[in-house]
Formats: C-alpha cells, sequence, structure tokens
C-alpha cells in the first residue's frame, strides 16, 4: 500500500482590502425619515398631513436640481406608505418593508430609470403589472426617476393609467426638467418643488458628516466646499468623500484649492486691487502665478464673477448684503474695494468676467481670453455712460483732439455735473446757445433769413430724429410763407411721408422755436397728383337681333322642306333650336339645299 502523503498546509486567506465594503458619504448619511430631510420642511409638512388625514394622492411629481432629495423623499414616502405600522409619517426602519424600500430591492416599489427604458414597450409592460396586486405590501408603488426622458408615445400609453390607476397603485416621479413633461401629465399629478439647500445649510450638515466621523475640517475649508456644491447636497457629499481620501483625516484650505484647482482668498482680492487700482501689469502677474500653481483658468474666472457680485451686493445694499462669499475677516476690504468702482463699472466688470466664461468653452486660449478680460477690468474707470457723454457733447464742451477718446481727456464743467439730473432746461437753454441762427428783425421781410433756410432745416434735421428727418427729407425744400412760417410741400408719390410729419408738426415747431428762439408755424400740405386720361372703349359692333326658337327653326332647310312636301306646320319649337352647330355659321347645310 502506498503512503498516503500528507495534506498540503492550507495558505492564510488574504487580508480583504480596506476599502471592500465602503458606502460612498452620499449613501450612508442619506435621509431614511422625513425628521431627517433638512431643508424641505414646507414639502414634508404636507406630505405629513396628508398622511395623517388619509389624502394621499395617486401620483405625484418631484422636481428640483441635482442632489436636492427627490428620489430620497419618494422613497421615504413608500416607507411612510408601506411600513407595517403604517401608513404612518415616522416609519420604523427596522421591518422588512423598510429595508428593502431603503436598499432598491423590494418587489413591491420598483424604481425606473426613465433614461434607459424611454420606449413605449417598457411603459406597456408597467401598465399590464398595475393590475396585479402587490405581493405583500400595502400599495404597489413606481418611481420614475427623470420621468421627462420618456417619448411622447410613452406618456401617452401612461396617461389613461395614471389618470384612473387601481386604488393599489401609487406614482411617484422625479425630474430635474419639469417644463419637459406635457401638460396632461403635469394636470394629473401634485407637484411639488424642491428648492436648493443654502450654502450655510450645506456647510452644516457637512460639519456634522465630519464629526460622525471623528474626523476635523476647517471651517473656511468646508465654507468652501459648500459655495462649490452651488446648492446640491449630493455634490457637497461627494466633494467631501474626495477630500478625506485626498487628506489624511484633517480637512484644509489648501487641500480644497490643491484639488479643485482654484485659487486662495488672497490672490482674488489681489486681482481686485490691481483692477481697482488700474495696475493691469499687477494683474497679469498675478495670473501667471496662479497657472504656474497649477489653477485652472474657468475656475478662476468662477471665482472673479463671485467675487464681483459681492462687490455689487455691497456697492447696493451696504452692509447688510446677504450671501456674501468672502471670509468675514475680509469684509472690510471688500467694502473698500466696492467704494472704488462706480455701480455702472461694477456691472461692466460682472458682464465682462460672465462672457469671457461663456466663450472659454471649448476655446483652446483660455489664458489669453482671461488677460483680456482683467485688462479690460482694469479700464473701468475710464468708462464714461453714454448719456453722460452724449450730455457734454451736446453743451459744446467736449473738444477732444483728433486722435484722442474724450471721454478720457475732457472734463465737464461744474455748472453741467451739478444741474446734470433734474435741470433739463439748463441743458436745452446751452443747445439753443449753441446752435441758434440769427432771426431777422421785424420789417425785413424773409429775404435774410431765406439766405439761413438751408442751414436752419439742416439742424432741424439733425434735432427733430432719424425716424422723422428721414420722412421730412422726402418734402420739397421748406418755402417761407410770411414771418416764422413755412410749408412743407411733398410730392403725391409721398403721401405717407405727408401723413407721418403731419402728425409730428407740433416737435418741428418747437425745434425751430429752440433753434431760433421765436416761435413758428409749419404747415403740410401734399401735391395733387395728374388726373390720368381715361380711354374710352370702341362702340361694340351692332348685333343681330336675336331670333325666336320659331323662327330658327323656320330657317333650318329640313324644317322647311317637310313644311312644303307634307303640308306641315311648327306647333312647338324649344329654346336652342339650330343654335348649336358650327356647321350651320359656315353655311354648309344652306348651301348644301342651294346646290
Amino acid at each position: 500500500m502506498a503512503k498516503k502523503s500528507a495534506p498540503p498546509a492550507t495558505e492564510p486567506a488574504p487580508a480583504s482590502p480596506p476599502t471592500a465594503g465602503y458606502t460612498v458619504l452620499a449613501r450612508r448619511y442619506r435621509p431614511q425619515t422625513f425628521a431627517e430631510l433638512v431643508g424641505h420642511e414646507a414639502v414634508t409638512q404636507t406630505l405629513t398631513n396628508a398622511i395623517k388625514s388619509n389624502r394621499v394622492a395617486h401620483a405625484y411629481l418631484f422636481t428640483g436640481t441635482r442632489g436636492v432629495g427627490k428620489t430620497t423623499l419618494a422613497r421615504i414616502l413608500a416607507k411612510c406608505l408601506n411600513c407595517v405600522n403604517g401608513p404612518t409619517p415616522e416609519p420604523c426602519g427596522v421591518c422588512d418593508m423598510c429595508k428593502g424600500i431603503a436598499s432598491g430591492d423590494d418587489v413591491d416599489v420598483v424604481e425606473i430609470d426613465a433614461a434607459s427604458n424611454t420606449g413605449v414597450d417598457s411603459i406597456r409592460d408597467l401598465r399590464s403589472n398595475t393590475q396585479y396586486r402587490p405581493a405583500r405590501a400595502r400599495y404597489k408603488i413606481y418611481i420614475i426617476d427623470e420621468v421627462h426622458m420618456l417619448s411622447n408615445a410613452s406618456f401617452a400609453a401612461l396617461l389613461k393609467t395614471l389618470e384612473e390607476p387601481p386604488p393599489h397603485v401609487k406614482f411617484f416621479f422625479a425630474t430635474t426638467d419639469p417644463q419637459e413633461l406635457p401638460a396632461p401629465i403635469l394636470s394629473r399629478v401634485q407637484r411639488y418643488e424642491l428648492r436648493g439647500f443654502s450654502p450655510d445649510r450645506i456647510k452644516e450638515h457637512l460639519a456634522s458628516i465630519v464629526a460622525s466621523e471623528g474626523l476635523t475640517a476647517e471651517p473656511e475649508a468646508l465654507d468652501l466646499v459648500a459655495r462649490r456644491a452651488r446648492g446640491s447636497m449630493r455634490d457637497g457629499q461627494s466633494l467631501l468623500d474626495q477630500l478625506l481620501a485626498f487628506g489624511t483625516g484633517a480637512v484644509t484650505v489648501e487641500q480644497v484649492h490643491r484639488l479643485l484647482g482654484t485659487s486662495g482668498d488672497e490672490r482674488i482680492y489681489g486681482l481686485a486691487a490691481a483692477v481697482v487700482g488700474g495696475d493691469a501689469a499687477a494683474a497679469l502677474t498675478l495670473l501667471d502665478q496662479a497657472d504656474a500653481q497649477g489653477a485652472q483658468m474657468s475656475e478662476l474666472v468662477d471665482q472673479l464673477v463671485t467675487y464681483w457680485r459681492d462687490l455689487m451686493a455691497v456697492q447696493v445694499a451696504g452692509d447688510v448684503a446677504a450671501n456674501l462669499s468672502v471670509a468675514p475677516n475680509h469684509r472690510a476690504t471688500l467694502g473698500e474695494q466696492a467704494k472704488g468702482l462706480s455701480l455702472d463699472a461694477i456691472l461692466a466688470g460682472l458682464d465682462i468676467l460672465t462672457t469671457t466664461r461663456m466663450r472659454l468653452r471649448d476655446n483652446d486660449h483660455a489664458r489669453a481670453l482671461v488677460e483680456m478680460a482683467l485688462v479690460r477690468l482694469t479700464r473701468l474707470k475710464e468708462l464714461v455712460a453714454v448719456g453722460q457723454l452724449a450730455q457734454w457733447l451736446a453743451t459744446g464742451q467736449v473738444k477732444a483732439p483728433a486722435g484722442t477718446n474724450p471721454a478720457r481727456t475732457a472734463t465737464p464743467p461744474e455748472a453741467v455735473k451739478k444741474n446734470a439730473r433734474n435741470d433739463a432746461g439748463a441743458v436745452k437753454s446751452a443747445v439753443a446757445a449753441q446752435t441758434t441762427v440769427p432771426v431777422p428783425p421785424a420789417g425785413q421781410g424773409a429775404d435774410t433769413l431765406s439766405n439761413n433756410l438751408a442751414v436752419l432745416w439742416e439742424q432741424t434735421l439733425a434735432q427733430v430724429g432719424a425716424l422723422l428727418a428721414n420722412d421730412l427729407r422726402n418734402a420739397e425744400l421748406p418755402a417761407i410763407l410770411g414771418p416764422n412760417a413755412l410749408v412743407l410741400r411733398f410730392p403725391a408719390t409721398y403721401n405717407s411721408s405727408a401723413e407721418y410729419s403731419q402728425r409730428h408738426v407740433a416737435k418741428v415747431e418747437q425745434v425751430l422755436k429752440t433753434l431760433t428762439g421765436k416761435p413758428w408755424s409749419v404747415r403740410i400740405e401734399t401735391a395733387v397728383a395728374p388726373a390720368t386720361p381715361v380711354e374710352t372703349p370702341p362702340e361694340p359692333a351692332p348685333q343681330k337681333p336675336r331670333l325666336t326658337a320659331r323662327e330658327e327653326a323656320e330657317k333650318e332647310p329640313l324644317v322647311r322642306r317637310a313644311i312644303d312636301v307634307l303640308g306641315g306646320q311648327i306647333i312647338r319649337a324649344d329654346e336652342g333650336f339650330g343654335s348649336a352647330g358650327p356647321a350651320r355659321e359656315a353655311g354648309g347645310p344652306e348651301d348644301d339645299e342651294e346646290s
């Protein structure tokens, strides 16, 4: 007998990797009850009262941006309806029904992703399954996520079932784009809008997660994460999960900037100071440093947009401005920089930054675009409002040398700046004094004025407005009818221009009075079009008298021969007898008879 060999030594099982079975923070800290669902108190209160009063609808629609809790709210409501202790607004969370719904494994709560089930066949299967009662639960619940992705045929197939579902069926819809849903669908559901979370609420929730994990995080770092989440709690939790894996247990501001590719607050304040000071070279130097440290241009522009929004808020609301992104210890710096720019300059800078951010998409010259934006920002103080510049030009106070920018070189007089807001009369007087045409004294007649009429009329056309001036130019050169009276005669082909000018003749008279200092009378005339000769139509050729039916019959050769041979007479002749037939007109039958 062969010797039995010893069994090989059993090797130890490899140790499980430390990440096996790890659940991300967004799932681990997902709310399981209405009380844990923060930020939507009005919605949860309404649903709680509906459950208590047995007024639960057959279909609900939850709308809102990503990560605000639409699907979470649908699952919580499903647990409230199907819990063994329910329907109750406070599900136990420990029964098989609650656990199955929370994990997404319950057979009676079906979750459907409409983005991957857009076809009508999926909805037809759903509709056919609604007739069967739930296997073990109280209700058969269908949760359809991103329901706006369904096709039109799918909505049509779902419409009748959605309107009158069986009593054991409930529909919960979730979507980020409710305007894409057909109106018949919207009219058959109860809609609840879930708003985005405020940065403070997100920061508070992230701080509680960090404490529950036994870790630490700098408050400024959580501020950055909360602002970057842009109202989405799930986005904030995902960023925090990345930071916890990136660091060594403590979340710092430096780690946030390195992970997100953003710039520190000090650099943003430095760029704003360079803009306020008009130092383009300093702004480009700071941009170069940020680029060398790995900052992304798009993220930098986003930070500048947020900072310029804070400048606008402080400029308008002062110290009571809300939702500022800057740290409390930099509020004083923000206020000083806001005072260094006018509101129009801040709005112009915000427009420059937002336009640059849009142009950065799919552009290979991101740094050049950002540099151009910064240089333009440093020139904000040189901007002059169009209305102010037009006023200076109208008063003749802006006279810049050729080749220079009058907005940079001209300084308006103090009198104009003092009265620019509420003294329109001063401006009109200045215009009149600048462009007055001399009026001849009484007794000299209109000859002297006729010499200056062309100049006066051109000045009038320049001030009545472009639309009216275009119509007035269709008239003949105004003729002087008498002292301070003009006649505008339009050709007959310009009746519409004459009618429009007649409706605005008072405006022409007012401009003439402003230019000359005398009241004027303007009359509109239209030339009469020459009469078109009317051609006399030729007299119609005399027509032969129309024969009666009997006379027509008597002229027929066959009829005449029958009367002669047989001695008959015509008793009745129908209308049209003998009138048809081209042969008759050609003379064929009669010619045959005569021949």
